[in-house]
């Protein structure tokens, strides 16, 4: 009972890192994006270089408030990400070594899970943050993005069906009627 509610809450943590590595990756990706830089146009002169904010629209004075915290996050989020990337491969080895040490192993699970929900913690602070800047319209926008790109998506992944966003778990096996 135990190993089933462990597994439980691994996946949830998964899922949840999915959607939030997925709202901080579009936002990182943006800082790195050289065409977005200088072509004059109010979506990518610079004014608002996150895509994820261009696409909610946010007003210059919204983005004035939005974009030192913004990096702040960025910066806080990659260096928990690059500990926590560390961390992966370090159970990577443990589990590939010649000794099983399964007391270690759980350990380091442990340390991985703690660095989850530090991460978790942060893009909640971020969206909290962010949620008193925007307003109701862009909130909801904003939280439906996450919510279609969020899900899990399990078996139909490992088949290479994707399904529709709105039922991301297939059932049946590939070329089986939906």
């Amino acid at each position: 009972m135990v190993r089933k509610h462990a597994f439980l809450l691994i996946v949830l943590s998964v899922a949840l890192n999915i959607g939030f590595a997925g709202v901080w990756a579009a936002q990182t990706v943006a800082g790195h994006w050289p065409a977005w830089e200088g072509c004059g146009h109010r979506d990518c002169s610079g004014a608002v270089w996150c895509p994820l904010h261009r696409k909610l629209d946010v007003t210059d004075e919204q983005w004035q408030r939005l974009e030192p915290r913004l990096a702040q996050f960025r910066q806080a989020s990659q260096a928990l990400c690059q500990e926590t990337q560390r961390k992966r491969a370090e159970l990577i080895d443990l589990v590939a070594s010649t000794g099983t040490d399964r007391t270690g192993i759980a350990a380091k699970q442990e340390e991985i899970l703690a660095g989850q929900r530090r991460m978790q913690e942060l893009v909640i602070a971020q969206l909290l943050a962010e949620k008193e800047v925007l307003t109701v319209e862009q909130q909801k926008e904003l939280f439906d993005m996450i919510r279609r790109h969020s899900g899990c998506m399990g078996p139909a992944l490992m088949r290479g069906d994707l399904g529709e966003p709105s039922q991301p778990f297939s059932q049946g096996g590939p070329g089986d009627a939906k």
